[in-house]
């Protein structure tokens, strides 16, 4: 058996000029990729209100308005429970001032730089007044703009699908059409799946997070609560960060020794509901990727895109997965980013059995 350092070449050379393609249309490819997410997740209400004899523009219009309102509804909720926190503010402040007074002393103490100079070196490091009043405005800008192009995008692929649909089967043979049609609806369909399985998956960590640390008597437990759910759409490192939030702030609020190892307690136990139970029966094993890939995914978003690529990265690749699970030639390509543990479905499938029983 013979290597084709040819076709390998030809691979390398493919992969690299598809994330530089990436990397520099990532202001249009964002919003786009967005969108289409959304689409598809909003793909079955847009068919059911269509069924009920309404337009197709009244439908993907209506689609629009019910997006809009479950925005609002979360900001609102977050909102309301980020009030509850900024009245510790002051606390944190004290906490803050603290911990710099302590680094302040160690500086004079083992380099000899006085306070006042350590003063001056900071005013010099630090961005005038005016050029971040700059940043900030060009941020907020730049927000507004990808969050309408995102609803435009959301709009528009909604109502044109058919049509996009059929320019793919164009661009097929007649004899490859049925194939990529079954392509086409598993995509959707797994992409759909995975949507609506993480957000089930979030309601459910909300709960048990939200009962944990209420047990444990967590200030504002609520609100860690939301937030260790909420990052559950960034795997592994989402989990640790929003639970490493919620012991430090804990802890800056005079938290014991127990209180802090009851937090991490209630996560780790959390962590292996979800792994064992949650994940094989919610989100299902058709979209499951392996740990390794799901790293390199993460990785690899966030160099290109940053916080919007990390959390794009695991639908992408997830729906990257099932297409290559359909196409014959790229079905090894499938196999290596799929998880091959099967001992968390099997368990779910027995318990299943029983149950019927």
């Amino acid at each position: 058996m013979t290597i084709d350092s040819k076709s390998i070449t030809q691979k390398i050379l493919l992969f690299v000029l598809v994330v530089t393609g990436l990397y520099f249309a990532k202001d249009f490819l964002m919003p786009l990729l967005i969108g289409g997410l959304l689409a598809t997740l909003f793909l079955p209400v847009c068919k059911w209100i269509e069924k009920k004899k309404l337009s197709k523009g009244l439908a993907v219009f209506l689609c629009l308005i019910l997006l809009l309102l479950i925005i609002t509804g979360f900001i609102s909720i977050f909102s309301w429970k980020i009030s509850e926190v900024i009245t510790d503010i002051d606390l944190v402040k004290q906490k803050i001032f603290e911990a710099g007074d302590y680094v302040q002393e160690n500086i004079l103490n083992r380099m000899g730089i006085t306070i006042e100079d350590q003063i001056v070196l900071l005013k010099k490091e630090q961005q005038s007044l005016a050029n971040i009043i700059v940043l900030i405005i060009g941020s907020l800008a730049y927000l507004v703009t990808n969050f309408v192009l995102t609803l435009v995008y959301f709009l528009l692929l909604l109502y044109y699908r058919t049509h996009i649909k059929n320019f793919i089967l164009q661009l097929a043979n007649p004899s490859h059409q049925n194939e990529i049609e079954k392509v086409i609806y598993s995509s959707s369909h797994i992409a759909q799946q995975y949507l609506v399985g993480l957000s089930k998956m979030i309601m459910c960590l909300w709960v048990m997070y939200g009962i944990g640390f209420s047990l444990l008597g967590v200030k504002n437990a609520i609100f860690f609560a939301i937030l260790c759910g909420v990052l559950e759409i960034v795997p592994f490192i989402g989990n640790i960060t929003g639970t490493t939030l919620t012991v430090l702030v804990s802890a800056l609020h005079g938290a014991s020794f127990p209180l802090l190892g009851g937090i991490v307690l209630v996560y780790g136990t959390i962590q292996f509901i979800q792994g064992f139970f949650l994940e094989p029966i919610i989100v299902g094993p058709q979209v499951r990727i392996n740990s390794l890939f799901t790293i390199i995914a993460l990785v690899l978003g966030e160099l290109l895109w940053g916080i919007p690529g990390v959390i794009l990265a695991i639908p992408i690749t997830a729906i990257l997965k099932i297409i290559c699970d359909h196409i014959e030639p790229l079905k090894p390509y499938g196999f290596l980013i799929g998880d091959t543990e099967k001992s968390r479905i099997s368990l779910i499938t027995t318990i299943k059995n029983y149950l019927k029983k």
